[in-house]
Parts: structure tokens; sequence; C-alpha cells
């Protein structure tokens, strides 16, 4: 008889680890919020006045954004428990997922209103005290995930505990729910802030000529409203469902692993101890990265404030220092955990920490890779701003290029990385790689979340007509959020195809899979299926920001005429909640059609065309989404950054804001928008919220079924009409109420001062696309 492990582990031991990292880690956010951010003042009257717009408006899309989920929850839920048949183990965990999923959203969301002003105020102290302030709020919202997300796995752990497969199926009810919301809150939110983005772009720094953040933009409000709730809260719901995901892959594969690498005589104890240590690495690993996240945080800062063409490395060398030492003190803390649980003389020890390896190294040469194709930096995103100097048509060009070749490295990286993870470990060490690429989390996305706390600390600027070394400040840390941003999604990509082909291999053994034939008729017609899924998905909601953009668009060409903001006279000043009224109706009546997509797409397929079909359906999914969200994310990312780079006069005297190469850079910038905050981000929650249904629902719908099996097929033909319906139904409605139309006859003009007025631009790329889905 032969045993894996070192240390007798029982579950006490197993939570020993995340128990204490989460509460420390709760801890240190406290402190964090409390001494780095909140007592922080947050400046003079007007500025606060602004916030203070921004923060009522971002609670209000919140709160209805979850009170229409809050139903959508307790509709899954009757369908998980009923399904199942656990209304008490794999419900509850549901219910448990989707509250600390959107908890995350909400906490992300406090404290970004509450960071932006007083970003802004520092900002008058030069860049150390601005990033001071505006990093502790990103890493409030990164340690928040973290420590709920291992928190909330520990607490539904210690209820049900379980070893094998079977036992802990209850997790990917926790992880569904947690990827559910996650989905909903990237699309909602994403659309609102590209709409009012867009539509603040198109009409007030192309077609009225007034700078970004102008207070005479009546959609500037909304469009800082915008940041908090999609770039920070939605990107919160996202990674913690990525964080969640990647450890309960890898718990799910636990038995499988010891199975295959152990032989057992007739004491069933040592095979259960075996099984628990490996259930034990993940939640050790991801405890000991929120500790080497926190070590990461305090050491992202700067000195004096560098020449302003220095700006950017030295940034992006801080933010390296931090991410990079914790991922070193990372992987001594997984060699660490691997040595405790399975002896320092066991080969085992070490190929599972060359596994955590990988996966962290993965995570970092992704991130480079990113910075490199989208940081202004570097060659890539300069060749997009030169191209300016031809017209917009040279930046779109030359954007998709950029944003296309850029799937070449992360490809293959995670090539390398499942092939060598494989050979060491199975698919267990696939999972395990996920979850050391995640297990600096809580640093990385610190580094992604300060970015939108600095876009909305230069708008308040703008808008409060701050000084204008101030805006600097701001826009060099914003600059640099564009950049870790795009490093964040990387990482949140990557691990997204770990996590899915862990879950991918727990579904087969639940679906009782011996192999997905991709040479079977059913398995490749779902095959080319699924990889056409996020094709549809990504155009809906480009679509969905297209027709709320329009109608934001046609609200401020209205307020500029009827109003007279751009004249020296206004009759009053901008309407900025309408604004914010027409971004919160179009996100939340736009979410639906794609959520509901990812969730009915594999039980169609499932109960259509069998276990086996729905297999293939998810690797089409995971190919192609992969690739999709790299391209559109670094593309976008380009894009804003080529921005940028014009916008700091590094393309050359007379080019810069206001110029013709700028109105070209803007035209790009604003396509990428939607690129890399809407349909992009979402495209990662959404082949891994595929994953996870298929195996929460494998055992007791999807088990042992053919394709056209008598007992499913029917199900299958009434999700179909049922969608179809809905979206019809939805489309025909849109369609009545003229959603997303522009009126181009006679009111295409705008006001520019009391005795004249200016014809617009006409902007073609919104046309038609009002006409439905």
């Amino acid at each position: 008889m032969t045993s894996i492990r070192e240390l007798t582990v029982n579950t006490s031991k197993i939570l020993s680890v995340p128990i204490a990292a989460g509460a420390f880690g709760i801890l240190v956010t406290i402190f964090l919020a409390s001494q780095r951010v909140l007592k922080l003042h947050p400046g003079g009257p007007k500025l606060i006045e602004i916030a203070e717009h921004i923060k009522q408006g971002a609670r209000a899309f919140l709160v209805r954004e979850y009170t229409y989920l809050s139903v959508f929850v307790l509709i899954m839920f009757v369908a998980v428990g009923g399904a199942t048949s656990e209304w008490e183990k794999s419900g509850s965990s549901f219910i448990i997922g989707a509250v600390l999923s959107a908890s995350c959203g909400w906490l992300g969301m406090s404290i970004a209103v509450e960071a932006n002003v007083r970003t802004t105020h520092a900002a008058a102290e030069g860049l150390n005290a601005a990033l001071s302030v505006a990093f502790a709020s990103g890493a409030v919202m990164g340690l928040s995930v973290v420590c709920s997300g291992i928190l909330g796995l520990v607490i539904i752990y210690s209820i049900w505990t379980g070893t094998t497969q079977e036992d802990t199926r209850y997790l990917a009810g926790f992880g569904f729910g947690a990827s559910s919301i996650a989905l909903f809150a990237r699309v909602g939110g994403g659309i609102y802030t590209k709409a009012a983005d867009v539509g603040a772009d198109l009409v007030g720094k192309v077609e009225a000529g007034i700078p970004e953040d102008d207070p005479k933009n009546p959609a500037t409000i909304a469009d800082n409203v915008g940041d908090n709730v999609g770039d920070v809260a939605g990107m919160g719901a996202d990674l913690f469902e990525s964080f969640v995901g990647s450890i309960i892959a890898t718990i799910q594969l636990s038995e499988q692993f010891a199975d295959q690498k152990t032989t057992y005589g007739i004491n069933i104890n040592d095979r259960t101890n075996d099984i628990r240590a490996l259930i034990a690495l993940p939640f050790w690993i991801a405890g000991f990265g929120i500790i080497v996240s926190i070590v990461g945080i305090f050491l992202v800062r700067t000195g004096k404030t560098p020449p302003k063409d220095q700006i950017q490395e030295v940034l992006l060398n801080t933010i390296r220092r931090g991410i990079f030492i914790a991922a070193f003190l990372s992987s001594v803390m997984s060699l660490v955990s691997c040595g405790i649980l399975f002896g320092f003389k066991s080969t085992l020890t070490w190929e599972l920490w060359f596994c955590t390896l990988i996966g962290l190294v993965s995570g970092v040469f992704i991130g480079v890779f990113t910075e490199y194709a989208t940081s202004f930096a570097y060659k890539p995103t300069r060749s997009i701003a030169k191209k300016s100097r031809i017209g917009s048509a040279g930046v779109i060009i030359q954007g998709l290029g950029i944003g296309m070749l850029s799937t070449m490295a992360p490809v293959i990286i995670i090539f390398a990385a499942i092939l060598a993870c494989f050979e060491l470990a199975n698919n267990y060490g696939i999972g395990l790689a996920a979850v050391g690429m995640l297990s600096t989390l809580g640093v990385t996305l610190a580094t992604d979340a300060f970015g939108p706390v600095a876009d909305n600390a230069g708008g308040i600027a703008e808008m409060a007509e701050e000084p204008e070394y101030i805006r600097d400040t701001t826009d060099a840390l914003d600059a640099l959020g564009n950049t870790t941003a795009a490093t964040g999604k990387g990482f949140a990509i990557g691990s997204a195809v770990l996590s899915s082909l862990a879950l991918l291999n727990a579904y087969k053994i639940d679906a009782k899979l011996t192999q997905i034939d991709i040479s079977e008729p059913e398995v490749l017609a779902a095959g080319i299926f699924g990889a056409c899924l996020p094709y549809i998905f990504a155009a809906l909601t480009m679509m969905a920001v297209g027709r709320a953009a329009s109608m934001m668009i046609e609200e401020v060409r209205r307020q500029f005429r009827e109003y007279k903001l751009l004249s020296q006279n206004p009759v009053r000043s901008p309407d900025y909640q309408q604004c914010v009224a027409i971004s919160t109706e179009a996100s939340v009546r736009e979410m639906v059609i794609p959520g509901v997509l990812a969730i009915v797409s594999p039980l169609f397929i499932g109960c259509l065309l069998g276990a086996s079909a729905l297999g293939g359906m998810l690797v089409g999914a995971i190919t192609s989404g992969f690739m999709l969200a790299v391209f559109m994310a670094n593309a976008g990312g380009a894009w804003d950054n080529a921005k940028k780079w014009i916008e700091a006069g590094q393309l050359g005297e007379n080019q810069g804001k206001g110029s013709e190469e700028h109105k070209a850079v803007v035209v790009g910038d604003t396509i990428g928008d939607p690129f890399k905050d809407t349909s992009g981000p979402a495209l990662n929650i959404l082949i891994k919220l595929m994953t996870m249904i298929s195996l929460v629902f494998a055992k007791n719908i999807f088990r042992d079924t053919a394709a056209y099996d008598n007992k499913r097929y029917w199900i299958a033909i009434i999700i179909g009409v049922l969608f179809l319906v809905l979206a019809v139904a939805i489309s025909l409605w849109m369609r009545h109420k003229g959603v997303g139309k522009i009126n181009f006859q006679d009111k295409n003009t705008i006001q520019i001062d009391d005795d004249r007025t200016e014809k617009v631009q006409e902007i073609t790329v919104f046309d038609g696309i009002g006409e439905g889905v």
C-alpha cells in the first residue's frame, strides 16, 4: 500500500491556512479603506458636489441591476435545486456564490466612489500622493475579492465537507452562482459605461471639439458613473468568479488524481487522507497568495514625480515591483505548502509545485506581453498612433492587426502550460496551474482596479476646472491603468482557459464519458456551434452598446441644441441625470438576451445532442472564446493608449489634442471601448459559466444521454422556443420604441454660440443597429 501524503490531513487542517489568510486580509482591507482612503480630505465643495453626483448614479444603477438579478437568482435556485435534487447543498451554494459575487461588486463600487475625489485632491501634492490613494482603493477591491472568495468556499466546505467528486459537487453550485452574477454584472456594467463613454466622446470631442469630461457635456457624469459600475463593480464580480472557479476545478479533480497516483490496499483511510491533502493544496496556495499579495501591495509607491517623458516607465516599474515580488514569494510558499502536505523528498511535491510555478510564470508572461502590446511605451501602440496621419481608417486597420497578432504569445504560453502541467500531474495539474496563476490576484487586481479611479479623478478635475497639472497627474495614472487593466484581463482570460479545461474534465467524469470523439457528427456539429457562440455573444453586446450609445448621442445633441450649452450664455446647466437614466435603462434591458443565451446554450445542446456533444460544444467555445477575448481586450487597450500618447504631445508639434490626428485616434478609441470593456472581458466568464453549468447538471441531466434521447430532446425544443420568443419579443419591443435610432433630418446641428450653428459630422457607425438584435 502506497500513500502520497506526508501529513495526516483533516478538515481543520485543510481550512486552517485559508481561514487565517482570509481573516488577516479582511483586517488589512479595513485598514487600507479607513486609513489610506476614507481618512483623507475629499477637497473643496465643487469637487464634493461632482463626486456626489457620481456616487448617487452608481448606487442607483447597482440597486436597479441587483433588483433584476435577484429575480434571476431565485429562478435559477429553483432550477438548480429541482434538477439536481440537492436543494440544501447545490441550491444553497448557488445562492451563497451569487450573493458574494454581487457583494464584491458593491464593495468595489463603494470604495471607488470615495477614492476618486480624494485622488483628485491628492494629485495637487504630486504623483505619489495620487497613486497612493488610487492604488489603496484598488487594493481594497483586490483583497475584498480574494478574501470573500476563499472564506465563502471555506464556509460551505466546513458545513458539507466531502472528499470525492460526488461529495463536493455542491462547490460547482457555488461557482455557477458566482459566474451568473459575474456575467450579468460585466455585460450590464459594460454596456452602461461604454454607452456613456462613446456618446460623450463622439458628440463632445469629435463633433463639438470640447475637451474630455468638459462640464458642458451632459454625458460626463454618466461616463464617470460607468467607470464605477462597469470597470470596477463588474470587474470585481468577474475576478471573484475566476478566483473561486480555479479552486473549485482543482478540488473536483482531486479524487481522480489520487486514484491515478497511488495503489491502495484495504485501508480506505489512506485514500481518503490522500484526497484531503490534494483538496488542501489549492486552499493553502490561495491562502498564502493573499498574504504575499498584501506584501506586494505595500511595495507599490514612487518617489518624486519623474520627467514627463519617463512617467509611464517609472510607474510601470513601480507596479512590476509589487507584482513580481508577490509572484516570487507565492512560488516559495507554494513549495512550502506542497512540502508540508506531501513531503519535501517526494517526487510528487516537485511535480505539483512545478504546475503551480508554471501557472504563475505563465500569468506573468501573459501580463508582460499584454503590456508590450497595449502600452504606449512600446512600438505596437505607437504604430497605431502614427497611422493617425492618414486618418481614422489607418488607425482602425493597424489596431485590428495589432489585436490579432497579440493572440499569438498568449496562445503559445497557454499551449505550453497545458501540455507541461498534464505531463506532470494530469488534469489536476492544469487546475493547479490556474490556482497558481491567480494566487497573487490580490495585488494584480489592485493594479487593475485603480485605473478607473484615476480616470474618475481626472474627470472630476476637468469638471471642477482644477489646474492643468492635476489633470496631467491623473492622466498619467489613467494611462498606466489602461495598461494594467489589459494585463489583468490577460490574467483572467488565461486562467479562464485553464480552469475551463479542468472543469471540462470534471464534467467528463460526472457524465461518465471516456472520451469526446470529434469525428462523430453530433460532436463536430456541437463544436462548430460552440465556436460560434463567443462571436454571437460579442456581437450582441457590441450592438447593445451601439444602440445605447445612439440614444446617448441623440440626447447630448438635443441638450447642446436646445440649452445652447456651447454658447457663452446657455439657457440652463446640462441635465446630467437624463443621461444617467438613459444608460441605466439601456444596460438593464440589453443585458438580458446575451446573459440568457450563455445559460441556455449548454442546456439546449446537452438535451438535444447528448453529453458527448455538449463536451464538443464546450471545447469549441473555449478555444474560440480565448482567441476572441485576447484580440478584443488588447486591440481596445492599444487604441485607448494610442489616443493618450497623442494627447501627451508625443506625436509631434501641432499633432496633439484637437488636431486631425487626435480626432482619428478618438474614433479608434471609441471602437475599442466596447472591445476592451464590454465584450472582451465578458467572454472569459462566458466560457467558464457554460462549463460550470454543464458540471452542475452533468449527473442528473446529461449522464448517459445520447443524441436525440427520447427523455431529453423535448426539453431542448422547449428551451430553444422559449429563448427565441424572449429574443424576438425584446427585439420587436425595441423596434417599436425606436431604441437606438438617431434623427438625422434637420436636427443634426449643435449650437456653437449665440449667433451661429454648425452642422455636425454625421456618424454612421451606429446607423441601423437600433432595428433590433
